[in-house]
């Protein structure tokens, strides 16, 4: 059936006949299934032309409509054999006499509509029909699915590279396509503040923009002088919140703090380490890597971040806010008498310690709201609060030991899962990246180490793979780095794999045939399984290797 990702069970069942759509066909909505219904017949009216209109929902009798059914129901009670009983879970049955769709609940339903669309075949993803009265058949078949974790994550960063709102929206979609169901919003930065907060009219006024751009690694010497930036008013976060909840995905925001800061520094000065720096002559940061300007510790700053975060906390729902908290240096700390001062005044030991009063504070405040902290593995340094969560980048040893200590985490280490990294060691592979990491290196992405104990490894959340955007000046760049590799870290996110030695990559590489035809469907930028196209390869400006501009790493990651 050649279904992305792989279902934990499915039957060929064409002794049972195919069923085909056509213009008698309904969709037969029970009821809590009306938003499934809503986005199914959108989607396959669009690719179709079919009017697949409304059944006679919870009342409706076998046979209803001349060109059978599509029945949606919501049943608390699935039968899965998912591990306890996620609420994802999805049965999916095609006979001669119709389609039968159940979901323990909407989301799970959601889910089993996307595996009705790969059935239909790669036209299915396309916005118009391409042969207007053409049958639409649906191979016989009976369906049991549930994904193995709750959180199947993208994390998009629009700081580094401004991605305006439809093509997040997009991104939502392709990740919806995936089963993928959390949207890690990367939103602010040294290089650009993306999120409109009313209260503190500078951040967009002033860092939302930056003069030119580093071209390539932050060791190139080459620039673009081009001004850049963009931002979100309020109204596009509450479209693109409710945009992706329509599609059973959570959004969870980033505001960077107490590192990562420089855009948020030049629009109000005070921010930074005044007794340091002039910070008045801080602008939006141009290049990349770690940037020693970083928010003074002190109650002013907890004050401005809290009016901030209030604005944040009324236009995202998610459970969880992520706050950063990587890569903070402690230079200008070590160099400011006010937050000296301050390590005093609380009796902490250190410049660590000050970081972790910073983050705990915040911890509280959101708890206080109902809320719950994430951060990178960073926070955990200097003692983290109990309720927080950790996003483990760096490797997989600092989410071991949080989640040995009673912590929720995401596994998301660089070393496999970041999608800025190069996808191969080939010359005319554009600006490289880090580590070499194939689509194969993804498929093999193990998210529960060996090491973990059963009490350590139930605090596993899930999986994120996350996609920096310094060399991706725009979309066609960010479908390359994304695409196909991603389409291997959903069914690792989502499907009972074997372990990584034993998966099979080969028939993996099978259904991606026919996966390769849905992306170009629906007009995803992807890295060929042959190399880039001309248009993909990047020739260097000015007659300088790629490799000049890039950070390539060779070898084998190491396993941390």
């Amino acid at each position: 059936m050649d279904l992305i990702p792989a279902p934990l069970g499915a039957q060929d069942t064409q002794n049972g006949g195919a069923f085909t759509l056509d213009a008698g066909t309904v969709i037969d909505a029970g009821p809590g299934t009306e938003g499934v219904a809503r986005w199914l017949r959108q989607v396959l009216g669009d690719a179709t032309g079919l009017p697949l209109g409304a059944g006679a929902g919870a009342d409706a009798v076998e046979g209803a409509g001349s060109g059978g059914a599509v029945r949606l129901r919501i049943d608390p009670a699935l039968a899965s054999g998912a591990p306890g009983g996620s609420p994802e879970a999805y049965t999916l049955t095609v006979d001669s006499g119709g389609v039968r769709l159940d979901g323990r609940s909407a989301a799970g339903l959601f889910w089993g509509a996307q595996t009705l669309r790969q059935l239909l075949g790669p036209d299915a993803f396309r916005r118009a029909p391409l042969r207007p009265g053409a049958p639409w058949r649906i191979p016989g078949c009976a369906i049991e699915d549930s994904p193995r974790f709750g959180w199947r994550g993208m994390m998009l960063d629009v700081a580094r590279h401004f991605m305006p709102k439809d093509g997040v929206l997009r991104y939502i979609d392709l990740l919806a396509a995936h089963k993928l169901n959390v949207f890690h919003f990367h939103l602010t930065d040294d290089q650009g503040w993306r999120i409109e907060i009313k209260r503190y009219p500078r951040l967009t006024e002033v860092g939302a923009w930056r003069s030119r751009t580093k071209w390539g690694h932050r060791a190139s010497p080459l620039w673009d002088e081009k001004p850049h930036g963009g931002y979100y008013t309020q109204d596009d976060i509450r479209e693109i919140v409710a945009y992706a909840a329509e599609r059973h995905i959570t959004v969870v925001p980033e505001i960077d703090i107490p590192g990562h800061s420089q855009a948020a520094i030049a629009a109000y000065p005070e921010l930074g380490n005044t007794d340091v720096i002039d910070t008045a002559a801080l602008t939006v940061w141009d290049t990349w890597g770690v940037n020693p300007n970083v928010l003074t510790p002190t109650e002013s700053s907890l004050r401005f971040y809290e009016g901030v975060l209030e604005e944040v906390l009324d236009l995202f729902p998610s459970a969880f806010i992520h706050l950063g908290g990587d890569e903070c240096p402690k230079d200008q700390w070590k160099e400011s008498a006010a937050a000296q001062a301050n390590i005093e005044g609380l009796g902490l030991g250190n410049e660590d310690e000050l970081q972790s009063w910073f983050i705990l504070h915040f911890d509280r405040w959101l708890a206080e709201r109902g809320r719950r902290l994430i951060g990178w593995d960073e926070i955990l340094e200097g003692g983290l609060a109990p309720g927080a969560a950790v996003s483990s980048w760096r490797g997989y040893a600092a989410g071991i030991a949080a989640a040995e200590a009673g912590h929720d985490v995401v596994m998301c280490p660089e070393q496999q899962v970041y999608l800025d990294h190069r996808q191969d060691g080939g010359d005319d592979e554009p600006m490289p990246i880090g580590y070499v990491r194939t689509l194969e290196d993804v498929y093999r992405f193990e998210p529960v180490p060996p090491q973990l104990s059963p009490e350590g490894a139930a605090h596993v959340l899930g999986t994120q793979a996350n996609v920096w955007t310094e060399v991706m000046e725009n979309q066609s760049r960010v479908d390359y780095q994304v695409f196909p590799r991603l389409a291997a870290f959903a069914e690792v996110a989502w499907s009972a794999l074997p372990e990584p030695a034993a998966r099979d990559f080969d028939g993996f590489g099978r259904r991606m045939t026919a996966h390769y035809a849905r992306l170009d469907a629906l007009g995803v930028q992807y890295r060929p399984p042959g190399g880039p196209l001309p248009s993909q390869q990047r020739p260097a400006p000015g007659g300088l290797a790629p490799a000049a501009l890039g950070r390539p790493i060779e070898g084998a990651p190491p396993n941390v």
